[in-house]
């Protein structure tokens, strides 16, 4: 659970039998951007291996603290689509909610490793001028929760922000964005699934896998009851470099995926957020996996490969 999550880089590097030699990086980026992963997740790595592709998107590395030019603290412009504390509104019909800065898990790629979470989260109290922002444009159909992770929050006050939404008569979608069905699944419980099944609205659940050893029985399961409750159950990735780009890997998750019910939606390149760098994939290997993707799978299993520019007005997909 995530009470027992490693945040230590040395009981990490000791658990999975890897060698010491990574520790000195390791505490080094770690006091950057601090370690967090679950135990459950952490025993689904190869011990022994530093290339393991899950342990990779977790472990911190020396050249995080490498600067490197087009990479930014804000590489999607969110300090810039604020519109109230903790709401973004970038995108016509549809605003995105900060709701918290907590993760059960650091990703390393994380395009908001820098996003300044205390003054800019609609957390607790401070929901106030989000809502009335919300209230104030009818052309807003669709709010997104995002973080952090929105699932870090108890279930009372998960059920208390739906009831705040719900009361705002031109939403009708509700969509969900969280890691934590894959990380910890068992944070799928009685009282959140009770609260997703009776709200009003259509309510889907963009969950975020990487790779299909991330896809448990357990996730399966999890799943499973969220569906069973009527929530759209899509999933977003991030082409990383030694992670997952590699034809056999997407394939694999895709698949693994659509056996779980869940519709592979977004292929996104990496965001060019500082301390990243190291898992940029080009775009020509990019387009070259995509097109080999289209050629191997029915349509319906292959996500949109898309980049996000700031200040344009969508996500961008990059085309052949």
């Amino acid at each position: 659970m995530i009470a027992h999550a490693f945040t230590c880089p040395e009981m990490l590097i000791d658990y999975l039998e890897l060698d010491r030699s990574l520790l000195p990086a390791a505490r080094a980026a770690a006091s950057r951007f601090e370690l967090r992963v679950p135990r459950a997740y952490v025993d689904c790595m190869e011990k022994g291996n530093p290339q393991d592709p899950l342990l990779l998107q977790v472990l911190p590395l020396g050249a995080e603290l490498e600067l490197r030019p087009g990479f930014s603290i804000d590489p999607v412009g969110d300090l810039a689509a604020t519109a109230a504390t903790g709401l973004l509104h970038k995108y016509h019909g549809r605003a995105l909610l900060i709701v918290t800065g907590a993760c059960a898990i650091n990703c390393r790629y994380c395009f908001r490793r820098h996003f300044p979470y205390q003054e800019s989260s609609a957390y607790l109290d401070r929901w106030q001028s989000a809502l009335d922002y919300l209230r104030s444009d009818a052309s807003i159909k669709e709010v997104i929760l995002s973080g952090g992770d929105p699932l870090m929050m108890v279930d009372s006050r998960l059920a208390a922000l739906f009831r705040a939404l719900e009361a705002i008569p031109h939403l009708t979608r509700l969509r969900i964005h969280t890691r934590m069905p894959v990380i910890v699944p068992q944070r799928v419980t009685d009282d959140l699934l009770e609260a997703l099944g009776r709200m009003r609205f259509r309510v889907t659940m963009v969950i975020h896998s990487n790779h299909a050893r991330e896809l448990t029985v357990a996730v399966g399961l999890a799943l499973q009851q969220l569906r069973e409750c009527g929530v759209t159950l899509l999933n977003q990735s991030v082409l990383l470099k030694g992670v997952n780009n590699g034809l056999k890997t997407q394939i694999e998750l895709c698949e693994a995926l659509f056996d779980m019910h869940v519709m592979p939606y977004y292929l996104h390149l990496l965001d060019a957020v500082q301390g990243a760098a190291h898992f940029d994939v080009s775009r020509e290997e990019a387009q070259l996996l995509y097109q080999q993707l289209l050629q191997q799978m029915p349509g319906y299993l292959v996500p949109k490969l898309v980049y996000e520019h700031s200040g344009v007005a969508s996500k961008t997909p990059l085309t052949l």
